[in-house]
């Protein structure tokens, strides 16, 4: 069973900046390339990879960056930023981005005011991103999920993602509201989950299989394995556990659905999703 990797990160430092990696030594450090990924996942049953907007300070160079790339060592396309917040210059960025090509977009929510997709200026530039063809993707913290089910509802015709399991915050037992916050989400048809990132919010040394479990067990509860996409993560999934672990314990976590589900979550639902 190979996965596509619907959620890589690329660190090139010495080329763009990424300020939020400042207080994170493991990711400040060093550049994490296209061809340090393959290396890892050689062998491990990684058939291609679709790269994640990581946040850079010149979101449109990174965007430009990749395109570069895209066709080379199983990199299938990107999701790459945006700020529909902003009208100026909204427009063209999304022509361009039809044309670099690019997959889907995300505006990084976590970590901005709860308000910044309530405003009417982002929903209609949201909605220009539907008409496109393109999802889009939302990190939301557990405790944005009703501010999301809002934005749902004003795009019913946005095909959105939702990353890193909705940000369960495993490691203080954040198993609620997180649990029924994310059931009331999969209620919307046009979302789907994204199997990623959860590692990074456990405890250090307890990114297992056994901590993991019983939040994508909910998760596959909720949105069921037709509208589950996987991904690593990497390499902020370094933080609190490696590439290759992710890659065991994920195979774990799905190992007692059928040989059909196993697939449409590894990589039927991403080809479907993104347009692959």
């Amino acid at each position: 069973m190979d996965f596509i990797d619907t959620h890589q990160h690329l660190l090139y430092g010495r080329v763009l900046s990424y300020p939020w990696t400042a207080g994170l030594k493991p990711l400040a450090s060093a550049d994490f390339t296209l061809e340090h990924y393959r290396a890892l996942t050689a062998a491990r049953g990684v058939a291609g990879t679709i790269f994640m907007e990581v946040d850079a300070e010149d979101y449109r160079a990174e965007a430009r960056l990749i395109a570069g790339l895209v066709g080379t060592s199983g990199l299938l396309g990107q999701i790459a930023s945006c700020r529909p917040e902003v009208d100026a210059g909204f427009e063209q960025w999304l022509e361009e981005c039809i044309r670099l090509p690019v997959l889907g977009l995300r505006r990084i929510l976590h970590e901005a005011p709860d308000d910044l997709s309530q405003g009417q200026t982002f929903r209609r530039n949201l909605r220009k991103i539907g008409a496109a063809g393109l999802p889009f993707d939302i990190v939301a913290l557990a405790r944005q999920h009703v501010v999301i089910m809002d934005l749902l509802r004003a795009c019913p015709d946005q095909s959105f993602v939702l990353d890193h399991c909705g940000v369960p915050d495993v490691a203080a037992g954040g198993y609620e509201p997180w649990a029924t916050t994310l059931r009331a989400l999969a209620a919307f048809p046009n979302l789907s989950a994204k199997l990623s990132g959860i590692a990074a919010y456990c405890a250090p040394g307890t990114a297992t299989l056994a901590t993991i479990k019983p939040y994508v067990d909910h998760l596959i509860d909720c949105f069921g394995p037709a509208r589950i996409v996987w991904g690593s993560d990497w390499p902020v999934v370094n933080l609190r556990s490696t590439l290759p672990d992710w890659l065991t314990v994920s195979r774990a976590l799905i190992a007692d659905l059928s040989p059909t589900e196993r697939a449409a979550i590894a990589h039927g639902n991403a080809k479907r999703i993104y347009g692959l």
